[in-house]
């Protein structure tokens, strides 16, 4: 990861989908395609700073193109790019981010651009924010009896609780030791005041924005939620969203 600009391997085995996010990402990254699993593990190496993954493809999924990368131990972030809605599964698999199909540009540009910031994280606070992610995934995705039998999903906030609390002690030990910066556009700050003073991820507000999918007060993620109070009280959503491309995977 040591080029000045930043490169995104796109894994799509649809042609034109493989294009359109080529178009998408080129004006600002350096971009790689590969069209099948095998050709995918080819690519991948240090010089890939963030890896765009389709999951169902023919031959080699991108399941196995995903685990492969982790037990390579490439230093590179993962977005699965796909049209398989998230099951409970999702807990145990070593992706970044996952946007379903199909997502507009705007959606993908700010994906990448998130997954950009995390390399800047340390393990710690990156493991945070995708556990964060997953949970919040689930619950938008899952009725709330099955997240209550899911064991995977127990499991999850078993592992989002230990996270946040081994944050805490890292910010709090970078506080005073003077060691805390800001990242130029305070995304770093905003998920640390989310993992020491708000519950990410479980549909509580927090008034600094973090890019889990939960509500927020500030302009984060993919989909925002802004809250705007009536004159009698009451709470308005304003959502807004990019009409998205069509796809068949």
């Amino acid at each position: 990861m040591a080029t000045d600009t930043p490169t995104i391997l796109i894994v799509e085995d649809e042609p034109d989908l493989a294009n359109l996010y080529t178009v998408w990402l080129g004006d600002e990254y350096d971009t790689k395609t590969a069209s099948n699993g095998s050709e995918a593990l080819e690519l991948i190496d240090e010089s890939v700073d963030v890896v765009l993954l389709d999951r169902r493809m023919p031959e080699l999924s991108g399941d196995a193109v995903l685990e492969t990368i982790g037990e390579r131990e490439v230093d590179c972030r993962v977005a699965m790019v796909t049209a398989v809605e998230p099951d409970f599964d999702i807990v145990d698999m070593g992706f970044d981010d996952y946007l379903v199909k199909p997502v507009s540009k705007d959606e993908l540009l700010q994906a990448v651009e998130r997954l950009e910031v995390r390399t800047t994280y340390d393990e710690e606070l990156r493991e945070f924010c995708t556990l964060a992610e997953k949970k919040a995934l689930l619950d938008t995705e899952k009725a709330t009896a099955e997240l209550v039998e899911s064991e995977e999903y127990a499991r999850l906030e078993d592992r989002l609780a230990g996270s946040r609390v081994q944050l805490s002690d890292v910010v709090a030990d970078a506080i005073e030791a003077n060691e805390l910066e800001a990242d130029d556009d305070g995304a770093l700050s905003r998920e640390l005041n989310a993992a020491t003073g708000g519950d990410v991820g479980d549909g509580t507000t927090t008034e600094g924005g973090v890019d889990d999918g939960t509500t927020t007060e500030g302009n984060v993620g993919d989909e925002v939620m802004t809250e705007d109070s009536g004159d009698d009280g009451s709470v308005t959503d304003d959502r807004s969203s990019e009409a998205a491309e069509p796809t068949d995977t």
